[in-house]
């Protein structure tokens, strides 16, 4: 072996070994690859070394070269599986750092999270908890209720009383108020799902479209003369926000046509907001996020009353849209964190958290 190709296995062991996951089996899978597109395209080839593991619809992890491309093309033959052991033991020569870019079901609600955690592996982002509790919209507005942070009133159903008795389940839900309501299936999100009903024909059609997605169904009072708001946290134990953002939706609500497909919304950085709300806006996004034991990343959405200013905490997204145009970079980049310094920071604090970890024992022998 010669000195230059020395060299060059040498600076190939400096590097950190980063795996994205992305695709996934969940409504949200053709997102997940507009997010790890732009994640991988600003992965600096000096500093990483980059496997790209995708998960087809069916849960087959699969690797090899130019996953992402071959997924867009829905093209995955040929393609080596990939297996993560929950053994830590056979984890030697897995990559250094899973960087998930999973939205919704069986990425964002803790399920891979416990994965990881089981194969003893660094990761970006929430912990098994703060996934699962983010990602559930009723328990997380039941937390939030808990300690005094504003939210819409709500009512949580399942999807086995609305095939029983949907009369019963309307009439439920019209004792919050009038008209309009929102369906949405209480473990999604990208607004997939999500239904604004305006009638009784209406609530029936988006509880059960809601239903198709999930077995529990959330349905709150639509918000009058409502502004959506949104807000960028990041960090681990001392998370920071970032400035409030405004969406301007082009159709009725922001809906998953408007935020992925017509790219017709507009986004408005910073928001034109009182100061003192904004202020207000941003300490209930950090509250939350500790509150749930997040970590790394989250995007958090509120709605404001035009007139009143009131302010209501609508959700925390613990792996949010991640492509150049999506709210959570965007917001950072009118914060003063460029994308790719973005990705790197997400990166980091997996591997502070993981050291954090190392630190916790698991064993315990009692003394006699």
């Amino acid at each position: 072996m010669n000195v230059q190709t020395l060299g060059r296995e040498n600076d190939m062991e400096k590097k950190l070994r980063v795996a994205v996951i992305f695709g996934g089996r969940s409504g949200e899978h053709e997102v997940s690859l507009m997010s790890a597109r732009s994640v991988l395209s600003v992965l600096d080839p000096g500093r990483y070394e980059v496997t790209q593991i995708g998960i087809t619809h069916e849960g087959k992890w699969l690797t090899g070269e130019d996953v992402i491309g071959r997924f867009e093309q829905n093209k995955p033959e040929g393609l080596a599986r990939f297996v993560l052991s929950p053994d830590p033991s056979d984890s030697a020569g897995a990559p250094d750092v899973f960087f998930p870019v999973l939205h919704g079901t069986f990425g964002e609600d803790g399920t891979i999270q416990g994965l990881f955690e089981l194969a003893d592996v660094a990761y970006v982002g929430a912990g098994v908890t703060g996934s699962s509790v983010g990602m559930d919209k009723g328990i997380f507005k039941e937390v939030m209720r808990a300690n005094g942070i504003p939210v819409i009133e709500s009512v949580l159903v399942r999807r086995s009383a609305i095939e029983k008795d949907m009369r019963a389940v309307i009439e439920q839900v019209e004792a919050l108020g009038g008209y309009p309501f929102f369906t949405k299936p209480a473990n999604l999100g990208s607004s997939v799902g999500v239904t604004k009903c305006h009638n009784r024909s209406d609530l029936q059609e988006g509880l059960m479209e809601a239903a198709a997605f999930d077995r529990r169904v959330l349905i709150e009072r639509g918000v009058d003369n409502a502004r959506e708001i949104e807000v960028s946290v990041l960090g681990n134990d001392e998370p920071v926000a970032s400035v409030c953002g405004e969406v301007l939706p082009s159709r009725e609500f922001y809906s998953y046509e408007s935020k992925y497909l017509d790219g017709t919304s507009g986004l408005e950085i910073p928001a034109q907001l009182p100061h003192e709300t904004a202020e207000q806006i941003r300490a209930y996004a950090v509250q939350a996020y500790a509150l749930i034991d997040c970590a790394g990343m989250a995007r958090v959405d509120f709605f404001v009353e035009r007139d009143t200013h009131a302010v209501y905490l609508n959700e925390l997204n613990s792996i949010p849209g991640f492509t150049r145009i999506s709210m959570y970079p965007k917001l950072w980049q009118a914060s003063g964190l460029p994308y790719a310094a973005l990705v790197e920071r997400l990166i980091d604090l997996a591997m502070q958290r993981k050291a954090e970890r190392d630190r916790t024992s698991y064993t315990y022998r009692r003394q006699l």
